[in-house]
């Protein structure tokens, strides 16, 4: 219906060869089954939002309604969003200066590269891999150690200490033992910090069977999946805002990894699936194919 003060009905009605009766009866008929979806739309949005603690972003937020049963298009849900002051948390990324890149020069203690950039396993307990943060906090920056699989991309193990040693390394790896992930025979990858590649945690893998790997040092790419959970760790958690306290830094961030981020955040790779979603999938599969 035209907008009443702009134009007169007449004239508007004349113009678009449509009658006077209609316009108004129009503006008198309730909406119908595509208006009143699209009025709900943005109470959906909310919810989501709401579910997903303000970090999903227009992309995570249009899947998660398509999960739900919920069809818009995706610019329509990144509009409303927009309109409603709606954003995800964005990673932050160093830019890294341009020109050729020097080789590294190579260390003694150094792991052979069993991964080699592949990040497929062929079944639940294939490689894992391992990262270490800092978290401000205004009792000092004490430091987080994650463990995750890399087919489900969930976090298997954890620890978390004041210092960034070996010994923090080492309880991660322990944690994901204890929970029978890896299992003997397959690869531990880490990058080539001394906590890494110190005989603590080395010692530890061995007893377990597990088999270290390291790729090389130069190029960011051999170690890129694990920021697949080290990146949203410290984008919506660890880094989003300084703690008080060390014990709250610990509790918050083993309450996003193990009631969020396993369980409730879904990744794009697999499908628009959680971590916990992914694993009782292929628990579903193995006994189908056993069957």
């Amino acid at each position: 219906m035209p907008s009443e003060g702009a134009w007169p009905v007449a004239e508007t009605c004349s113009a678009l060869k449509a009658t006077r009766q209609g316009c108004y009866a129009r503006g008198r008929r309730p909406p119908g089954a595509r208006g009143r979806r699209g009025a709900e739309l943005p109470a959906k949005i909310s919810e989501v939002c709401a579910a997903g603690r303000g970090v999903h972003g227009a992309p995570k937020v249009f899947a998660e309604l398509g999960r739900a049963g919920v069809r818009t298009p995706r610019k329509r849900v990144a509009r409303l969003m927009r309109e409603n002051g709606r954003a995800g948390t964005a990673r932050g990324c160093a830019r890294r200066p341009k020109g050729e890149r020097k080789a590294a020069a190579p260390q003694a203690d150094a792991a052979p590269d069993l991964v080699r950039r592949d990040f497929s396993a062929d079944g639940p307990d294939g490689a894992r891999f391992a990262g270490i943060t800092c978290v401000r906090t205004r009792q000092g920056r004490p430091c987080p150690a994650v463990v995750m699989d890399i087919r489900s991309r969930m976090a298997v193990g954890r620890s978390m200490s004041d210092r960034m040693g070996a010994g923090l390394a080492g309880d991660a790896l322990k944690t994901a033992i204890a929970r029978g992930r890896p299992g003997k025979g397959r690869a531990h990858r880490s990058d080539h910090g001394s906590r890494c590649a110190s005989p603590l945690p080395g010692g530890t893998m061995r007893d377990a069977g597990v088999e270290p790997s390291m790729g090389s040092i130069s190029p960011p790419w051999g170690n890129a999946a694990m920021e697949s959970l080290m990146g949203p760790i410290k984008a919506e958690c660890a880094h989003a805002r300084t703690f008080e306290a060390r014990e709250q830094a610990s509790l918050e961030i083993f309450e996003y990894i193990e009631a969020f981020y396993n369980r409730v955040r879904i990744h794009s790779a697999p499908g628009n699936l959680s971590p916990a979603e992914l694993e009782a999938r292929h628990r579903e599969g193995a006994a189908l194919n056993a069957a």
